[in-house]
């Protein structure tokens, strides 16, 4: 059994153990009173339209929540913070923590804040500043600052998940009658990032027997399954969820993305798949605010979805949504990919170079950027450039050897061999061991574009390179390597070796592969079809030819015969045993 069946398996199993006891762990229920009733009220939509991912809402009810002022306005615009933090605005972030300090000094969450803001900035040494700050301002009994400091560790890019847990564990040890729901989730967070399944399960299902509504949690043990690739039990809690609450979005967003994963899991059934997962999506965006993030964080669903129109539509309407923000880069690099794959080459590579020239942060360029770059520039005939950016592409990322064998391809059928030889030498060289589907094939071809390539120099007397046979050589062992029923690839070795041989004084160089091209193919009598024999016939005339040269009679005219014996009319080997009985001066034979 597969390791990731024997995972997705024990996941179930412990599913089921935690829905059997679920009603067995006794956690009383807790309340918080912050202030008038329609104030906790105020806030608790808020917190609720920030769970439903509605962040233009949530910023807009906390941006008239702080202007009430009150005794609830420090806590107010922590959660103002945290939604632009959100939405990546870290510089309004900072000013709404910071007005929260000034607000009410002694209160903890806001110097947190600061903290998270300063690991988004990669400033380790002020966060935990910030942090202890907190922690110092903070009552003993408050387990609050060391859930949010804890969540904050794990909402990076690169979370710090030993950080995250030292501070949770502790969130939950002061919580010790187990009141809020939240430190569960997020400790159940913590354990699913790094694929701790059973753990993150024990605590997501700990969360919902406080807050049976907290659909959260659900979710993420959806989001477990897909993750699991157990994509039929995730689309069944994920359903449930939508069952309570037809309303909630994530539950459709987490459902589009398992759909989508599933699409790629089964390539024969990705068309229906990913149309689920684009309906899905769609709902997600209604219930939303169908703010700029949302449509954005679309958009680049529609990309995995490999809706190409669709994408280039809504990344259109993105740019002229909201030109000024600093996420517009995001929707440019999609206008370039969108535009290449809708074969508006122009245009694409118009948008990459602009992306390229406004990327402040290269640690912020992924591979596809690369890669997208590099076929414009292809396609635009900037062959140097593309090739230099398509190597980026495959130093960050070698799994995308399977897009630039396919442009291989597109240049060895317009019979480009120089160009093919080119990319596939380069789509080789990620890949050294032929692994994956069809992977054997770019050997191939690169074999026979380097032959064709180096013929067309040979034909026109350019004295090309014989370093050109020599890879080719190499690509058609490779090709004989890991397949050796292809015995094509023993026939092209020596049509290679033919050429690589001296034109003075041959030495036979061609010899052992056209004889093990022969012995594979004379112990299959069933399959010489003609084709098979047309090339079996090459096979005895170049080591007859050979033979002759070398005054061997004898056994160049038992090769001869035998290609007689398939070809009675052949001209080669009729001449070549008529040679045999005339005397004839010794000559170099010639290369075919």
């Amino acid at each position: 059994m597969k390791p990731e069946k024997q995972g997705s398996l024990q996941f179930k199993k412990n599913r089921r153990t935690m829905k059997m006891t679920k009603k067995t762990i006794a956690l009383s229920l807790g309340l918080v009173v912050m202030g008038s009733a329609s104030f906790a009220q105020s806030l608790a939509d808020a917190k609720k339209a920030v769970d439903a991912e509605q962040y233009q809402k949530a910023t807009a009810m906390l941006k008239t929540l702080v202007k009430s002022g009150g005794k609830g306005a420090a806590e107010n615009y922590y959660n103002l913070g945290d939604v632009y933090l959100r939405r990546d605005y870290v510089d309004s972030a900072r000013a709404a923590f910071t007005q929260g300090i000034a607000a009410d000094a002694k209160s903890p969450l806001n110097y947190v804040g600061l903290g998270h803001a300063d690991l988004v900035e990669n400033n380790p040494t002020s966060a935990k500043t910030n942090f202890d700050k907190a922690i110092e301002v903070a009552s003993k009994k408050d387990h609050t600052p060391y859930l949010y400091i804890g969540k904050a560790y794990l909402e990076l890019d690169k979370p710090d998940f030993t950080a995250a847990l030292t501070n949770l564990q502790k969130a939950d040890e002061i919580d010790e009658k187990d009141k809020d729901a939240e430190t569960f989730l997020v400790l159940g967070d913590n354990f699913g990032l790094q694929r701790k399944n059973s753990e993150a399960l024990t605590n997501y299902m700990r969360a919902l027997s406080i807050d049976a509504a907290l659909y959260r949690s659900t979710v993420q043990i959806g989001r477990m399954y897909k993750e699991s690739r157990a994509f039929a039990e995730g689309e069944t809690e994920l359903k449930g969820v939508i069952a309570a609450d037809p309303n909630y979005g994530p539950a459709y967003r987490e459902l589009a993305e398992l759909y989508m994963q599933w699409a790629n899991q089964e390539p024969a059934n990705f068309d229906a798949k990913a149309a689920e997962a684009l309906t899905n999506y769609k709902k997600y965006l209604e219930l939303t605010d169908k703010s700029y993030e949302s449509r954005l964080r679309y958009a680049q669903f529609l990309f995995y979805a490999k809706d190409f129109k669709t994408l280039e539509e809504e990344t259109t309407a993105l740019a002229a949504m909201n030109p000024n923000d600093a996420k517009n880069l995001i929707v440019l690099r999609l206008r370039g990919y969108s535009a290449f794959e809708n074969k508006n080459y122009p245009q694409a590579l118009q948008f990459m170079d602009d992306f390229f020239a406004k990327v402040k942060d290269t640690a912020r360029i992924i591979s596809e950027d690369y890669l997208y770059l590099g076929q414009a520039q292809l396609k635009n005939q900037q062959d140097s450039l593309g090739i230099i950016n398509v190597t980026k592409a495959l130093q960050k990322d070698s799994s995308k050897a399977v897009i630039l064998a396919d442009l291989s391809k597109t240049y060895y059928d317009a019979k480009e061999y120089k160009k093919a030889m080119e990319t596939y030498a380069l789509t080789n060289r990620f890949n050294p061991n032929a692994k994956g589907a069809g992977s054997l094939l770019n050997f191939y071809y690169h074999g026979l574009a380097s032959y064709f390539y180096y013929g067309e120099g040979y034909t026109a007397k350019t004295n090309p390179s014989k370093d050109i046979l020599v890879k080719a050589d190499s690509s058609f062992a490779t090709l004989a390597k890991y397949s050796p029923s292809t015995y094509d690839a023993y026939l092209w070795r020596g049509r290679v070796n033919n050429l690589l041989d001296s034109d003075t004084d041959p030495t036979g160089l061609k010899l052992p592969f056209y004889q093990q091209y022969l012995d594979s193919t004379e112990v299959h009598v069933d399959k010489q079809t003609p084709g098979i024999k047309a090339k079996m016939i090459e096979a005895y005339n170049q080591i007859a030819g050979f033979a002759a040269y070398k005054e061997d009679k004898a056994k160049a005219k038992l090769y001869w015969d035998k290609a007689l014996a398939f070809d009675p009319q052949n001209a080669t080997a009729l001449e070549g045993v008529k040679s045999l009985t005339a005397p004839a001066p010794k000559a170099t034979p010639k290369k075919k």
